[in-house]
Order: C-alpha cells, then structure tokens, then sequence
C-alpha cells in the first residue's frame, strides 16, 4: 500500500466519523443490547428441573404435565425447557439430580423430597447459584416456597368415612410408606379420626408399602396372614390401595373396606365397581403445579411473594358418590 493511498483511506475515516457513521453503528450496537437484555428480562425462565418420587403414579405424572402446561402458558409464548427426574424416594439419587439441575443452570427447580430436613443442603446449593427452588406434595427444608396437599386433614376425611362405614367399631389397620412429610401427615390425620371412637382398635401401623402397587400387596397379604378379620385398612396412597385390594381379591377376602388418599381417576373409576375400595381423598396436583410455577416465577422477576407456604384442602370421593 502507498503512502497517497493510506493518506486518501485516512481522510475518508475522518470524514465518516466527522458524519456521525460511527456514533450510529454504536448506537445500533447499544440498542441491538438493550433489545437484548429486554428479552432477557422479559423470560426469566428458559427452564426448570422437576424431580419427584415416582413416575409410574398418575399423581405425579400429572403434577410434571402441569408445571409444563403452565411454565409455556406464562412465558411469553417463549418454550419451557423441562428436565423430569424420578428419584424412587431415594435421597442419594435425588441429590445427585439436583446437582445435574444445577451444572445445567436451570432457573427453577421443582421437587418433592426424598427427605425433608436431609435435603437441604442441596437445596441451598441451588439458591446461591440464582435458581429458585418450590417444593410440592412434600416439604423441603430452605425451599422458597412449599405447595402441598392439607396431608392432615386427607388422612381425617378418609379415615372417618372408613369409620362411618364400620359403624365405629371393629379392628382397623394402616398400610404406612416411606417416611416424608406427606405420609407422616396422613397417617397423623388417620390415627386422629380413629381416635375418637373408643371401640375402634388399631392393630397396625408400621408396615411399609413403599407408595407402590407391589408394597401395597405385600403389605396386605402380611396383614391378612396376622389377622383372621379386618374391619377397615387405610392405605397411605393410591397404588398402595389398589395393592391391597388386589391381595384381597387373591385370597378371597372381602370382610373389611378400604380408603386411601391421591383421587386419582383409575381410583376414582375403581371405586365405584363392586369391591372393598369405597373412598379416596382427592388431592389436586393441577392447582399444585400451577401454583408453583406462578409463585417461582414471580420470585425470579424479583416480585414480593407473601405466601410462601400454601395447603390444599383434599375433597372425597365415595363409592356411589360424589366429592365431598
């Protein structure tokens, strides 16, 4: 390149700055960032980690289908990246998927504990890397915000209808389950309802029915072996009951009813066939779910969220019947 020739590309520079040619690429720059940063404020949630106990029951298959159905609805027509984690009540496996959650920087993280109180530490994790954490069905300990079913007064209604049924008097079991919040509240709520009733003798409440169809089988087919007669059997959800009813049918005994907590339809339909089942405790995974999303994606636009802690009531559903 000649000197007359750098001279001539020198005055052209000037020229163009003296025109203002420069401030405006600079300008367009400013704005294509400010544009930028508007779009990001305008989607504080591009995605949300939801980790729950077990996949095969209708409840929390439901519970992830609307935290999904919702985040899009709230978004600004902008998708939802949703990662679906089941733990199979195993804390270790939990923890290890919250971490997943958290290497990924998702923004909000959906869980029902596999521990109340143990996982917190992980929980806490998530919150210093910016991401908003709400527990469901079950407490977290640290969470920014809890949303479950009233487990105490589920456990109420569906006990005093077995009550009811059995004239408030005769020989009653539990089939429990693993040992988180939601359990423990129904069966509290349960032992409450039967309580009352002097004539009423509790004969066991410690077996495990793992929340699952398998655990409630077993369960009751250990129950009935105990017992010669049965008068009422509570089980802790849905699967555990349908268990149960199945080991009964098995082995040809129909002298006692059940009832349960969860409403899910396959219980619901279950019930109103010729059978022992005759009540279910509906919770409301829908209104749970939704109101989850809402409340992390007001925390994460930086919104004042009073409500932090929020019980819904169970309705119930009986055989020849309806809600209640």
């Amino acid at each position: 390149m000649t000197v007359q020739t750098i001279k001539l590309a020198l005055k052209r520079l000037c020229r163009a700055l003296s025109q203002g040619v420069f401030a405006g690429i600079l300008s367009c720059a400013l704005v294509s960032s400010s544009a930028t940063a508007s779009d990001a404020q305008d989607q504080p949630l591009r995605s949300i980690g939801i980790s729950v106990a077990d996949l095969g029951n209708p409840f929390f298959v439901e519970l992830v289908d609307s935290v999904t159905r919702r985040a899009n609805e709230l978004n600004n027509g902008q998708s939802v990246e949703v990662i679906v984690r089941s733990d199979a009540y195993d804390l270790r496996r939990q923890v290890r998927q919250l971490n997943e959650f958290i290497e990924q920087k998702v923004d909000l993280i959906v869980l029902t504990a596999a521990d109340e109180y143990k996982i917190a530490p992980v929980v806490a994790k998530a919150q210093r890397a910016g991401i908003k954490v709400i527990a469901v069905d079950v407490n977290a300990h640290g969470a920014d915000a809890t949303i479950t079913t009233d487990n105490v007064q589920a456990g109420v209604v569906a006990c005093e209808r077995l009550a009811k049924e059995i004239g408030y008097t005769g020989q009653f079991v539990i089939i429990n389950g693993v040992s988180v919040s939601s359990v423990l509240e129904r069966v509290a709520g349960c032992k409450s309802a039967i309580n009352r009733y002097p004539d009423i003798t509790l004969l066991s409440d410690r077996l495990n029915g793992t929340g699952s169809q398998e655990g409630g089988m077993e369960a009751m087919t250990y129950l009935m072996e105990e017992y010669e007669h049965l008068d009422a059997v509570f089980a802790i959800n849905d699967p555990t009951a349908y268990g149960a009813m199945m080991a009964a049918q098995q082995a040809g005994r129909s002298e006692f009813v059940l009832a349960s907590v969860d409403g899910s339809s396959f219980a619901i339909d279950t019930i109103q066939q010729p059978n022992l089942w005759i009540a279910t405790a509906v919770q409301r995974p829908r209104l749970m779910a939704e109101r989850a999303v809402e409340i992390g994606l007001a925390l994460l636009k930086g919104e004042d969220v009073r409500q932090r802690f929020i019980l819904i009531p169970a309705q119930l559903a009986e055989k020849n019947g309806s809600e209640k």
